[in-house]
């Protein structure tokens, strides 16, 4: 059996018939869509997507210091700025 990641499920029958009241209920959770009871798609509200964008954004910042932060570096005088 497939994992669930999400706290609110519904079938992708009840999404065609209930999608505003569906919405509305998950409020900004992510909602897991079932067909045949396995996770299909996972739909999300536009600020939960935006807030993960960023999130993962983030992520990538923290690896490429990570990755700069041994070297090599260039010198630079404040003047030449």
């Amino acid at each position: 059996m497939e994992p669930i990641l999400a706290s609110f499920t519904v079938s992708v029958t009840e999404l065609k018939r209930n999608y505003s009241a569906i919405l509305k209920q998950a409020e900004d959770n992510p909602i897991a869509v079932l067909n045949h009871n396995r996770p299909e798609v996972y739909l999300l509200s536009a600020a939960h997507y935006e807030r993960l964008m960023s999130y993962m954004e983030d992520l990538e910042d923290a690896r490429l210091v990570r990755e700069r932060g041994d070297g090599p570096f260039v010198e630079v005088a404040l003047d030449e700025l």
